[in-house]
């Protein structure tokens, strides 16, 4: 076979987003020096930004299935840590375990609430919303953490982790706000969750706190966090995580941190590779189709080609079209024969070079590239990188210079929040 990875991703051109273009996660390196305030001369993000997304009614909709799936298996990975077996967990919910972690799942606004129910009834800890969050891994995030760990600055992957945050399927209206020099992530109770809030208030924070730390390979500095709750009696666990003070009972939402981090390069920006990765978020996002049954056809039949990628005449011959009319119907479509072409062939090609040990020239090889050159050439035009430069980058990310961990056990989220 051409290819031995995730085949329905590259069909449906959604290369490396169902998986993730790395095996673990950039764990950060718990006790290492905060980063401190970026060099001058970076422009910094206007004093007023407010960024905001909140649930459209559909999303709301008790039966849409409108909610990914993404960044939930840590709350089933939590609970069954704790012995709670993942059928009790997934009672009601109409969800199985193989749904959890598979961008292409859906489920609706009742199954989500459903799974916070459960989770809030079963859990043997109070704190289990803050545990579950310091489990999320980057590459749980398929695309959307791609994005992310390759923004150029922490402000980049901010503003787009808040203009695609549909993508992880929000219960909360989420929003990010500059204050002078303090940078603030709100959330608003829109839903009226009730007893709920403070358990998807825990996940969701403790979920962004893992995360970034992750992208920064450091822990954010924060300055208060600010909750519209009363006290709980794991109050000590938020201080244990966060670092910083905790108000109980504000009458608000809130996460401050300093803005000034907003400014700080990433350690693995890939500035190319987040633009690419935003493209995808953004069809994602929007809910548009990977592909048409014509594009989707084409794909197939290179594919099955072995390598041999038919020219034009010979895939209309295929499809029992006339040359003619396989470019018209592409035409009304938006595309072309050799549009089609170049995106299939980028999107095996970093594949390969992501998820296999393959030499650049047996790539080029595997394409229909008769010259490792012409490969190279087109590889660059494709993602503005030769093929090793893009490997390097990616092996790099993976190894996060030696960060890369599993996420922690039951035994190390426990020392998390002792």
């Amino acid at each position: 076979m051409l290819a031995f990875f995730d085949l329905a991703a590259v069909l449906s051109g959604q290369f490396a987003s169902r998986h993730g273009a790395w095996g673990g996660e950039i764990a950060p390196a718990w006790g290492k020096k905060t980063p401190s305030t970026p060099p001058f001369g970076k422009t910094p993000m206007p004093l007023n930004l407010t960024i905001s997304e909140s649930a459209s009614p559909a999303d709301l909709h008790p039966a849409a299935h409108t909610h990914s799936m993404l960044g939930m298996g840590a709350l089933l990975a939590e609970l069954q840590a704790q012995g709670v077996p993942s059928r009790a967990v997934l009672e009601g919910s109409g969800l199985t375990e193989q749904h959890f972690g598979d961008q292409q799942v859906r489920m609706s606004h009742a199954q989500k609430v459903a799974l916070y129910r459960n989770a809030l009834r079963l859990a043997g800890t109070g704190d289990v919303g803050l545990r579950a969050g310091q489990r999320q891994r980057l590459c749980d995030f398929g695309v959307y953490g791609y994005a992310l760990v390759s923004s150029p600055t922490f402000g980049d992957a901010v503003a787009l982790g808040v203009r695609h945050i549909k993508l992880a399927g929000p219960v909360l209206e989420k929003r990010f706000r500059i204050e002078g020099d303090t940078a603030i992530f709100e959330g608003r109770d829109v839903l009226q969750l009730g007893e709920l809030l403070p358990l998807c208030t825990e996940y969701w924070f403790s979920s962004i706190h893992r995360l970034t730390a992750c992208v920064l390979e450091a822990p954010l500095p924060s300055r208060v966090l600010m909750l519209p709750y009363a006290r709980p009696a794991h109050a000590e666990a938020y201080e244990a995580i966060f670092g910083c003070p905790v108000q109980f009972g504000a009458g608000r939402l809130e996460w401050h941190f300093d803005a000034s981090m907003l400014q700080f390069p990433l350690p693995h920006a890939q500035p190319r590779t987040a633009e690419l990765c935003e493209q995808m978020c953004q069809r994602l996002a929007h809910g548009l189709p990977a592909q048409t049954e014509l594009e989707l056809s084409i794909r197939t039949a290179c594919i099955e080609s072995c390598g041999s990628f038919p020219k034009l005449d010979e895939m209309a011959c295929q499809l029992g079209l006339s040359v003619r009319t396989l470019q018209r119907r592409l035409s009304e479509l938006g595309s072309h024969y050799q549009q089609i072409m170049d995106d299939l062939r980028s999107s095996l090609a970093i594949e390969f070079l992501t998820h296999t040990t393959l030499s650049v020239d047996e790539v080029g090889q595997r394409l229909g590239f008769s010259e490792a050159t012409n490969f190279r050439k087109a590889f660059r035009k494709w993602t503005g990188q030769s093929p090793g430069t893009f490997r390097g980058a990616i092996q790099q990310v993976a190894s996060g210079a030696g960060a890369l961990h599993a996420a922690p056990s039951a035994g190390q989220g426990a020392a998390l929040l002792a």
